[in-house]
């Protein structure tokens, strides 16, 4: 993978470069609101690269635009995500009204009836993202890194799933392993520098946000500002143990 240890090319020296990497981009803007776009824009960017490494000779992937089979799925997201998802929400308020497309109201809505529902029950509700519309993402720029990381290989197999047909689904596994990485690494140096670092369910996490336009300054100071969605699978206290174990590695 790209950007490890020379020494060693396995998963756990790629997690410890991107937790420096990470820990770097945190010490250089602590405090600021862009350290907001700096954290993520690393986070993309590397994920980019190494997916395009580790797939190199698999199959194409099925997945393309205008599908949206597997957004029926809970998305969970850092801080940072979401943070930046609200602000694309919010910047594109206006836009996205004039043709029609009342997003805010959507989130809220599917909010609504997915609140605290676990993954079985959010899928067999079967509801569509409030953020697709005729198959595309309207945040694909900013879409997190729990959507990057879910590709599969076979359409049919994701549509026969998303029916209650089968559970077998082609993923690929350097999107999905790569994205735990990368998030995994953002979580642990967010952790060491005194930040909310878990994972919350979207749909909540962003109507929190657009509800209180201080939501940044607050998780900057330090607050879990978006406790109320946490997703506690696993607990932050296992992700704190599991991040000190690597540490000591």
């Amino acid at each position: 993978m790209a950007g490890q240890h020379s020494s060693d090319s396995g998963p756990l020296s790629f997690f410890k470069a991107q937790q420096e990497a990470f820990a770097e981009t945190l010490k250089q803007r602590q405090g600021a609101e862009n350290l907001v776009d700096g954290l993520l824009l690393q986070a993309w960017s590397s994920f980019d690269r190494n997916v395009e490494i580790q797939a190199e000779g698999m199959p194409p992937l099925a997945c393309h635009k205008g599908c949206a089979t597997c957004c029926t799925l809970r998305v969970t997201a850092t801080a940072p995500e979401v943070l930046m998802i609200e602000r694309y929400v919010r910047w594109s308020d206006d836009r996205f009204k004039s043709i029609g497309i009342d997003l805010p109201a959507r989130i809220d809505a599917a909010d609504a009836r997915t609140r605290d529902l676990d993954e079985a029950g959010r899928v067999a509700l079967r509801l569509r993202c409030p953020y697709i519309e005729d198959g595309v993402c309207l945040i694909y720029q900013v879409r997190p890194l729990a959507c990057r990381g879910h590709a599969s290989y076979d359409v049919r197999a994701c549509v026969e799933a998303a029916a209650g047909l089968t559970g077998e689904i082609p993923y690929s596994a350097p999107h999905r392993v790569v994205r735990s990485l990368v998030q995994n690494a953002m979580q642990s140096s967010l952790r060491d520098a005194g930040l909310a670092f878990g994972l919350y369910e979207l749909n909540h996490a962003v109507c929190i946000a657009l509800q209180n336009d201080t939501c940044c300054e607050q998780w900057l100071a330090g607050a879990d500002v978006f406790a109320a969605a946490a997703i506690n699978e696993p607990s932050a206290e296992e992700m704190a143990r599991t991040f000190d174990a690597i540490r000591a590695s």
